[in-house]
């Protein structure tokens, strides 16, 4: 069997030695799920059927993020915990999940679980010289990563280029990203490293989960093409600089949801939930419907699509 990795640009042969380590980037759970986790959940869950059918052990992981900016922003909108609201909308992906057909993971980690891999795989890089630590919290020094854009094509001076200039005047170059965020009053935290308070940054989140069940190197790491950069060329640069070993060996990413035309976000309130939909159709044509496109090619959305199927 021949996978697009996206890695190297090229169809390649996968082989493996009949057992199989998969991360799937899983939804924040600050909202219920649209049709764009829909997409990606979809296209894996067949990925990992695939490979069952054809034989192979497989360990499918998929993660909740249930620790951010979103959740902090949602969870003081509604009034109630970052625990309160995690434990209010993993039940919506589930049920959405599960109408849809897909598998549950085979282990299903919450980022707030994970704090003491976070914080050990942190110190790890501190202690290799290629993080630091300032007054707001730790940077990954993205110029000591070897090979940094390899997953993305992305130039470093680029990359430096395009950086939002950091309000935090401490960071040594605009490209570093957090590894560590240090405690805002009413924010959730956790003791973190040299013993600063405060909590994950996004991108060490997915590295510790995935390390830590999979092991250091693994044979997949998907999720949807947005999340191509930044979050996957950082995850591929703080776990290789912790472990001087490959990360992931294959990556792929799931096209876009397109409404219109334009690719589908909630910034341009062109998006629309799993329930909605099912509210219209049959859950196993919602399914047919996204997997009748080749998983990496953006899928036009539109009403009379969706009849079709």
């Amino acid at each position: 069997m021949k996978i697009e990795n996206t890695l190297t640009g090229k169809k390649e042969e996968f082989n493996s030695s009949g057992k199989v380590g998969m991360y799937v980037c899983g939804p924040t759970v600050y909202d219920v799920g649209h049709i764009g986790h829909a997409r990606s959940a979809v296209s894996f869950d067949l990925v990992r059927r695939y490979l069952r059918y054809k034989g192979l052990e497989v360990t499918y992981v998929s993660n909740y993020t249930d620790v951010d900016d979103k959740m902090i922003k949602r969870a003081k909108e509604e009034g109630i915990t970052e625990v309160e609201l995690a434990a209010k909308i993993i039940p919506e992906y589930e049920k959405d999940y599960g109408a849809l057909g897909v598998l549950p993971p085979d282990r299903q980690p919450r980022a707030t679980e994970y704090i003491p891999q976070m914080v050990a795989l942190i110190e790890k890089l501190m202690e290799k010289g290629v993080a630091y630590e300032t007054d707001d919290g730790v940077y990954f020094e993205v110029k000591k990563s070897k090979g940094y854009g390899k997953l993305s094509g992305q130039d470093l001076d680029e990359v430096r280029a395009g950086a939002r200039v950091a309000v935090d005047e401490n960071k040594k170059n605009p490209e570093d990203f957090a590894l560590w965020k240090k405690e805002k009053p009413g924010e959730p935290k956790w003791k973190g490293p040299n013993g600063m308070d405060g909590r994950p940054g996004w991108h060490i989140e997915c590295s510790a989960m995935s390390m830590d069940i999979l092991g250091e190197t693994f044979d997949i790491h998907g999720g949807g093409i947005d999340l191509q950069f930044p979050h996957h060329e950082d995850e591929i640069a703080q776990s290789e600089a912790a472990t001087g070993k490959t990360f992931a060996r294959f990556w792929l990413h799931n096209g876009h949801i397109r409404v219109n035309k334009e690719k589908m976000s909630k910034s341009l309130g062109n998006f629309f939930t799993i329930k909605e939909i099912l509210e219209k159709c049959n859950p196993l044509v919602l399914r047919y419907f996204l997997l009748s496109t080749h998983y990496r090619m953006p899928v036009e959305f539109t009403d009379d699509l969706l009849e079709q199927a």
